[in-house]
């Protein structure tokens, strides 16, 4: 895999989320697996919105530093990837964000799975929420192991969201789909009204994401 390549796309998914509102100031992670041992991830302290390809850094699965230019070193939360990627060998990038709707559920521990949005259920399924976790701490991987196996985008409680998938552009897809629901869920909220689907229509539309092939973990699956 091109590294500069990868480092440029990394650069510019940070900064759409940057402008989505998917991240504050320097909050937000993200990372791409190029080799058996090698990993580009984003650095600490720098905002997902101006970065440069000269600011990622390059780790192994230890998460030991093989290259960084002066200045930069990677994020304490690279934990969390690194975790995904041990978990889930066909996880090839993995994306953190405190995008607005979904951390608003986050926050009341409230996970993503009435369903009422045709595209989440073919697409996500249903969103879980690990349980809270002191950031920067071993404790934050440990509770994404419990539901790493199951789905393929998660809330974290009092966090944010974290997705993850084959490529970059998969995993920052889902993190779009997955605030897209949240926002749903909220606004029908609002308005005192949500009419949910039923369980053959949910079956049905399992039955179209079984159809499409689409990779990864998701409860059309089991």
């Amino acid at each position: 895999m091109d590294q500069q390549k990868t480092a440029e796309l990394i650069c510019e998914i940070g900064r759409r989320m940057y402008e989505r509102n998917m991240v504050a100031a320097n909050d937000g992670n993200l990372s791409v697996k190029i080799g058996e041992d090698e990993i580009l991830c984003t650095p600490t302290g720098i905002s997902k919105g101006y970065m440069t390809p000269e600011c990622i850094c390059l780790i192994n699965q230890k998460g030991e530093l093989l290259r960084a230019n002066e200045g930069y070193k990677p994020s304490s939360e690279i934990k969390m990837h690194l975790r995904v990627y041990q978990e889930r060998p066909d996880v090839k990038a993995v994306v953190h964000a405190h995008p607005v709707y979904a951390t608003t559920f986050a926050i009341a521990e409230q996970p993503l799975e009435a369903p009422i949005l045709t595209e989440a259920v073919v697409s996500l399924g249903r969103v879980p929420v690990a349980r809270y976790a002191r950031p920067s701490t071993d404790e934050v991987p440990d509770s994404v192991a419990e539901y790493v196996q199951e789905v393929d985008a998660m809330l974290l409680a009092h966090h944010g969201a974290l997705t993850y998938g084959d490529n970059l552009l998969e995993a920052y897809m889902r993190m779009e789909s997955v605030e897209f629901y949240a926002r749903q869920l909220y606004q029908t909220a609002c308005i005192g009204v949500r009419k949910e689907l039923t369980p053959a229509q949910v079956d049905e539309l399992y039955e179209i994401h079984r159809t499409l092939g689409i990779k990864g973990r998701h409860p059309a699956k089991k």
